[in-house]
C-alpha cells in the first residue's frame, strides 16, 4: 500500500512540475490511472491512496471492477470499442477515449439518446498514420468536421493521440494543432487533449494535454500473457 501510494505522489509531482515548466496549471491535467488487466486488489490501493479515475479497455473485464469498487469512482474506456458493445460501455464508463470513427460515433449517439445520456468522447487519431492502430486519419477527421455537430447526444471534448515510440513530443503538437483546425471546421468547442503515457507524459503537457493516461508507472509493468 505504502509503495503504491509513494509512486502515486511521484507522478502527481512529475505532473505538477510539468504544468509549472509550461506555465500551466496542476488543476489543467487530469491523471486517469490505467488499471486495465491489474486486480482489483491493485485499484482499489490506488483508490485509498486517493486516486478516483481510472481507465480500463475491456467493458468485460472491467465490470467486476465496477461493481466491487467505491461506486464514487470514475471509469473511462479506453479500449478499442466495438459498436455492438457500446450500450454496456455506456452503462458502466463514464467516458470514452477511442471514438475512432465517424460510424462508431454515430452508434454511439443513437444509443445515447435511447439511453437518455451525453457522455463525455474523445475522437482517436492515427495522427501519424501508424498502420498497426486504429483511429480517424487527420485528414479524415477534417472531412468529418461538419458531421460532428449533429451529435448531439455526445459531448465530444476534443482529441485522443497515442505517437510512435520515441519522438512523441512532435506528434503531440501535431496533435494540438489538428484539434485546433477541427475546432474551426466544426464550430464545436474542443478543450480536451488526451495524451500521454507513462514514459512521456511530461511532453504531452507541454503540448497541452489536459488528460494523461498513465498505467505502468503507477501499477507497475503487465503481464499479458496470464
Amino acid at each position: 500500500m505504502a509503495e503504491l501510494a509513494e509512486r502515486l505522489a511521484a507522478i502527481r509531482e512529475r505532473i505538477a512540475a510539468a504544468c509549472a515548466a509550461a506555465g500551466r496549471s496542476g488543476a489543467e491535467v487530469e491523471l486517469l490511472a490505467v488499471s486495465k488487466t491489474f486486480p482489483m486488489e491493485a485499484v482499489a490501493e490506488a483508490c485509498e491512496a486517493g486516486q478516483r479515475v481510472f481507465g480500463e479497455s475491456r467493458q468485460q473485464e472491467a465490470a467486476p471492477k465496477i461493481a466491487g469498487l467505491p461506486r464514487d469512482l470514475e471509469w473511462h474506456f479506453i479500449g478499442s470499442l466495438q459498436r455492438n458493445k457500446v450500450r454496456k460501455v455506456l452503462a458502466d464508463f463514464a467516458c470514452i477515449h477511442s471514438v475512432d470513427s465517424l460510424r462508431l460515433a454515430e452508434s454511439l449517439d443513437r444509443v445515447a439518446g435511447e439511453e437518455g445520456k451525453r457522455p463525455p468522447v474523445y475522437l482517436e487519431v492515427n495522427i501519424a498514420g501508424e498502420e498497426s492502430k486504429g483511429g480517424f486519419s487527420p485528414a479524415g477527421l477534417i472531412v468529418a468536421a461538419e458531421q460532428l455537430p449533429r451529435l448531439a447526444n455526445l459531448e465530444i471534448r476534443g482529441l485522443m493521440a497515442i505517437p510512435p515510440e520515441g519522438e512523441s513530443r512532435r506528434w503531440f503538437a501535431a496533435t494540438r494543432e489538428l484539434r485546433d483546425r477541427l475546432q474551426a471546421a466544426s464550430g464545436l468547442p474542443l478543450p480536451g487533449l488526451s495524451m500521454g503515457m507513462s514514459g512521456d507524459f511530461e511532453d504531452a503537457i507541454a503540448e497541452g494535454a489536459t488528460i494523461v493516461r498513465v498505467g505502468s508507472a503507477l501499477f507497475g509493468h503487465r503481464d499479458y500473457t496470464l
